[in-house]
């Protein structure tokens, strides 16, 4: 059995180190992936393939769709309580007010504000986090902002860490650029005013999961759905490894085509990593035929992502987006397909958090796992 030490250790250095072993074997120099920050190229990666758009809209739909399926066909659950425990707090309303304040300001063009405007970002979401907690304390009684406030601060650091291990992975893939106000010259004044959005990541996805699970309908059979036991226990971490593994190396090597490795790989690697150590991990809840610890964040995932596109399109610090052999039918500045990116990546934030700080997780654990546990299966 690996020890759980050296299983964290291995995460971030085969992050860090096979996409960079993959660019070494594919001849490219590697001064470029060594810069701190990292900082990615503008180039033309922008083209559109018939074939292959219909082939990942197939894999994709053939991942999630079973499950839409079951929730749109399975028997409503009963609707409990007529009325919500509290009323609407006040802190809540304070969160509508700072969102409806930075939205105005982040699509607007005021000089007296231009030396603030890239901060905007960071306080739109400042403001969903504080709106989304005040719709669960609402709804159930709970939020993380009331329940655990501690760990919620503590997300904000670490969710900072977290999104800069991607834009290390877009190094290679180069599939997103920065433009205006955040585009990075190099420094630490540069990381440090990246790492302001950066740290709303995880509060966000963590936050926007424990607000769905108080939906019982959003996951209406999927509590007591199909059980999946592991095929081949022993041999089954090792697969995902090689999996995610390849996928980093890949990334290197042929990022053209391996470019979906960004947001499946390191999901691979962790819940490998993490079965090998002996520990339970964010699928083992299918031995059971409960599928909600997955679905809820992974459509978290993808509920932020939208708020993401959406505030991106018109803000000064913005970004876009140079994807190969899918980059078509965009909403906002994403291509369609690449919302598919955001589902793995609610597994990776979660994942992460139950890796990494077990204990401290667990405590965060806390709001979703009482919300679904008062609520039908």
């Amino acid at each position: 059995m690996l020890p759980v030490w050296l299983a964290r250790f291995l995460v971030p250095l085969m992050i860090l180190g096979l996409p960079l072993l993959g660019a070494w074997l594919a001849g490219q120099p590697l001064a470029p992936y060594l810069e701190f920050p990292p900082t990615p190229e503008v180039w033309d990666s922008k083209s559109f393939s018939w074939p292959l758009f219909m082939a990942t809209a197939l894999v994709v739909v053939g991942g999630v769709g079973f499950l839409v399926l079951r929730v749109n066909t399975a028997k409503p659950p009963s609707p409990g309580r007529t009325a919500y425990p509290v009323a609407f707090p006040r802190w809540g309303w304070w969160g509508v007010g700072i969102v409806t304040i930075a939205w105005i300001l982040a699509w607007s063009r005021f000089s007296w504000f231009a030396p603030l405007q890239p901060y905007t970002f960071t306080l739109l979401w400042v403001g969903y986090i504080w709106v989304i907690n005040g719709l669960t304390f609402w709804r159930t009684g709970h939020c993380l902002l009331v329940d655990r406030p501690k760990q919620l601060l503590l997300l904000f650091p670490l969710s900072a860490l977290f999104w800069w291990f991607f834009e290390y992975l877009n190094l290679f893939a180069q599939n997103w650029y920065y433009l205006g106000g955040s585009e990075s010259t190099g420094g630490i004044r540069d990381f440090l005013t990246a790492s302001l959005p950066f740290s709303t990541v995880l509060p966000a996805v963590l936050s926007t999961r424990d607000l769905l699970a108080s939906f019982p309908r959003l996951s209406a059979g999927l509590g007591n759905y199909h059980q999946v036991p592991a095929p081949f226990p022993h041999l089954l971490p090792w697969m995902a490894l090689l999996a995610g593994g390849g996928g980093l190396l890949g990334i290197g090597l042929w990022p053209m085509y391996l470019f979906p490795a960004v947001w499946v790989a390191p999901v691979l690697l962790i819940v490998a990593l993490q079965a090998l150590t002996g520990s339970n991990t964010l699928f083992s809840s299918l031995k059971q035929g409960d599928w909600r610890p997955l679905w809820l964040p992974a459509l978290a995932g993808l509920i932020c992502g939208f708020f993401w596109e959406m505030w991106n399109e018109y803000s000064f610090s913005r970004w876009a987006y140079a994807i190969p052999q899918v980059h078509g039918f965009s909403l906002f500045e994403m291509p369609l397909l690449g919302y598919a990116g955001y589902l793995p990546f609610g597994l990776t934030c979660v994942a992460t958090l139950d890796f990494f700080l077990p204990a401290r997780f667990d405590l965060h654990q806390f709001t979703c796992r009482q919300i679904l546990e008062a609520t039908p299966r």
